[in-house]
């Protein structure tokens, strides 16, 4: 009889150990990387969707510009400017909760070299990424489309072991993502997986609000017009740009309904208000439309 005890009682103390180190181990998150041709494009498509991936603790999310943006204003050039908007980016990632690099190439100059692949391939192992996010390679500026041609050419080969062998290849290829977009040559985007963003409209806008270089003084093609005289002038300017960032993706709810209405249901996805669109890259892992909606918030 003793010994029944004993055993009973060591089962039970195995059975407490064994729960009680499953619930020590965090959920593991999932690794994003969204790559931006310069310091504004990856927060601008993806910052609602990283604030809302951090506040349900599902995911690590990293963006990357590729160029420094030392040309995109009207009366700034040059390292200030450059730093200026890293400072920006930095600030965008506080809000929302995610993390930021600015690669060192001069805004408008980026091309599609093998060192620069090198670079995009290096980036998404070190960041172990599950999911990528980019521009499509059809786009209006050259550094868009470009960014979107290193990474597209990073699909596959990041999981082959002797190109850049200083860093560990992926075990699988990750999950390629574009960025929906307005262009419709030589094809138009497709919107695989939709995102409601009503949830964290105000947290986004006001991460997107840090930017003043870009969206309060109007970047490369801004201009005198665009300053303010006084601080409540500021203010006023400001209010504008956050009603102008909702409409966006108030335009891009309407522009997805049908596939919102598929995500969420009649009810819910007709109630939508404010979302976010990607399309999936044939390079990377296919993953099926019932996967990318659990993946996605």
């Amino acid at each position: 009889m003793p010994q029944i005890i004993i055993i009973r009682r060591l089962f039970c103390f195995l059975c407490i150990f064994a729960v009680t180190s499953l619930a020590a181990q965090p959920n593991e998150k999932l690794r994003v990387i969204c790559f931006g041709a310069h310091p504004d494009d990856g927060e601008l498509r993806m910052a609602g969707v990283a604030a809302l991936w951090a506040k349900q603790g599902l995911a690590e999310v990293k963006f990357v510009s590729v160029t420094n943006g030392d040309i995109g204003h009207w009366r700034e050039a040059g390292g200030p400017l450059a730093k200026r908007r890293i400072k920006e980016v930095q600030g965008v990632s506080e809000i929302v909760g995610s993390t930021v690099e600015v690669l060192d190439i001069h805004d408008g100059e980026l091309m599609p070299t093998l060192e620069n692949r090198k670079t995009i391939i290096r980036l998404i192992r070190e960041w172990d990424a599950d999911i990528v996010m980019s521009h499509r390679p059809n786009d209006y500026h050259p550094d868009h489309r470009y960014t979107g041609v290193l990474v597209q050419d990073a699909a596959f080969m990041v999981a082959v072991p002797f190109i850049v062998p200083d860093v560990k290849p992926l075990d699988k290829n990750p999950i390629f993502l574009y960025y929906t977009d307005r262009f419709q040559k030589p094809n138009p985007s497709t919107a695989d997986i939709v995102v409601s963003l009503d949830f964290v409209i105000d947290q986004t806008v006001e991460a997107l609000s840090v930017m003043e270089s870009q969206f309060l003084e109007g970047g490369a093609l801004g201009s005198e017009d665009r300053l303010w005289g006084t601080e409540a002038e500021k203010q006023e300017q400001i209010k504008k740009m956050k009603a102008y960032f909702k409409m966006r993706y108030a335009r891009e709810a309407k522009k997805w309904r049908k596939e919102l209405i598929d995500r969420y249901g009649e009810k819910k996805g007709k109630a939508v208000q404010h979302a976010v669109a990607f399309e999936l890259c044939e390079y990377g892992r296919q993953a099926s439309k019932e996967e990318l909606a659990k993946l996605f918030p």
